[in-house]
């Protein structure tokens, strides 16, 4: 099978995380654990019932749904999809703050889950109400763990995950010397040191940009510490966290060099990018894939190529999660039909449909999954390729509330500052201040 590439709208949920235009001072329920008390009884076998699934861009749920329907005949699903992360994030936000309106099973995309599980009080504890075959051992821990709140309340069960590697420009590399064979180019993507003093050779001897963006190379160095922006008292750690500190002078010290491409990731330019050979590598989570292809056109076929390997040893970026609000009147049908969508079995099926990458650990087994190859790579094995970087991820880093919008909104901008020619010491100053206005 080939894996098939997604759509640009698609890449919008999987990689970044836009403004949600709403203050989050508008949502002060207090998290919390414990039992979900007076959940409703389910309803009898002839008793008809009528579920909303709210979704956005492309989960692989359209031939889906009318399977389950065929297998619960008493059960009506109204999918509600929206084209873009963004304004549905808001809308979502909005009616949880409002009481209503929500649907009865919600995705959460990953880079808002932080701001949902602060308010996992107006969420179904799917650990309770779940059916007994959605237990912890199907999905990844890692994946499992971050859809839990702070007290062990499950909110979400786990649908698709983007496991790190790195793509690049094999003529690009060639070019400057660089070893081109996804195994020989390993050494120089094994660490962050040696990915930037790579870069540094690149870029003297090309004249040319090693990688697309200064923000996309720190989120995934953030994302690997232990600790992020916020610890787990929610405590903003800028200033005294100093993974963060060594991430921030490490690609601030690979912008001086003229390694960036100063691109804002997603934009028409970053777009363009692809296609007019502006940068050699990129930072590669499974979702990535697709977003190469398309960017860069049928005339990069061949000249791309991925490699199991990633600075520090392996990462996440992307993936969204299945949630039950308090406000659904069904919520043990919710609940169900949460966990039948992302059961292996429907997992490889939206693999099929859309490419999402299955966090599953029986469907990382999948014959159908891990032969999937990519022409446009190589023929690179790339199912087994993305399956064998989603089992290096570690234990999942805590995120507080608004840490999502620190990264996008705050962090980028200053990373992009320096890029334009801000010095590092004042783009950091700016990261400070602005994370401090979200943390309050």
């Amino acid at each position: 099978m080939t894996f098939k590439g997604l759509t640009t709208v698609t890449t919008f949920r999987k990689g970044l995380v836009l403004a949600l235009g709403i203050t989050m001072t508008a949502l002060t329920a207090t998290a919390c654990g414990g039992g979900d008390g007076d959940v409703p009884a389910a309803a009898g076998p002839n008793e008809h019932v009528e579920l909303t699934l709210a979704t956005f861009t492309e989960f692989g749920y359209e031939a889906l749904l009318p399977e389950y329907q065929k297998l619960h005949p008493n059960i009506t699903v109204t999918h509600r999809k929206t084209g873009q992360g963004g304004p549905y994030a808001q809308d979502m936000m909005t009616k949880l703050a409002a009481g209503s309106g929500l649907a009865d099973v919600q995705a959460v995309e990953e880079g808002h889950l932080s701001d949902v599980l602060a308010k996992s009080s107006k969420f179904r504890d799917l650990g309770e109400i779940g059916p007994a075959d959605a237990a912890a051992d199907r999905w990844l821990s890692w994946k499992y763990e971050a859809g839990k709140d702070k007290n062990g309340k499950l909110i979400g069960y786990g649908t698709d995950i983007g496991p790190l590697a790195m793509c690049y420009r094999k003529d690009q590399l060639a070019a400057a010397g660089l070893p081109t064979d996804p195994e020989a180019v390993k050494p120089l993507f094994a660490t962050w040191d040696s990915y930037f003093t790579a870069g540094a050779q690149y870029a003297a001897k090309t004249g040319k940009a090693w990688f697309d963006s200064a923000a996309q190379n720190f989120n995934a160095m953030v994302n690997q510490l232990p600790v992020g922006y916020l610890d787990k008292d929610d405590k903003l750690t800028l200033e005294t966290n100093q993974g963060i500190k060594d991430a921030w002078q490490k690609v601030t010290d690979a912008v001086a060099k003229g390694e960036s491409a100063k691109l804002t990731a997603f934009s028409n330019e970053w777009n363009s990018g692809f296609r007019q050979s502006a940068f050699a590598t990129k930072v590669c989570p499974a979702w990535m894939i697709g977003v190469i292809k398309e960017q860069a056109g049928p005339g990069n076929a061949g000249k791309w190529a991925v490699t199991p390997a990633f600075p520090g040893g392996g990462g996440n970026w992307g993936g969204s999660y299945l949630t039950v609000p308090t406000q659904s009147k069904h919520p043990r049908e919710a609940a169900e039909l949460a966990a039948w969508l992302t059961a292996p079995e429907q997992q490889i099926k939206a693999f099929a449909a859309t490419g999402n990458f299955p966090s599953q650990t029986k469907a990382l087994e999948s014959p159908q999954l891990l032969n999937s190859t990519d022409a446009y790579f190589g023929n690179a094995k790339v199912g087994e390729l993305f399956a064998e970087q989603a089992k290096k991820v570690g234990k999942p880093q805590y995120k507080g509330p608004n840490d999502g919008q620190i990264q996008d909104n705050v962090a980028a901008p200053a990373l992009q500052a320096v890029e334009q020619g801000a010095a590092a010491a004042d783009g950091w100053q700016q990261l400070v201040d602005g994370a401090k206005k979200l943390a309050r």
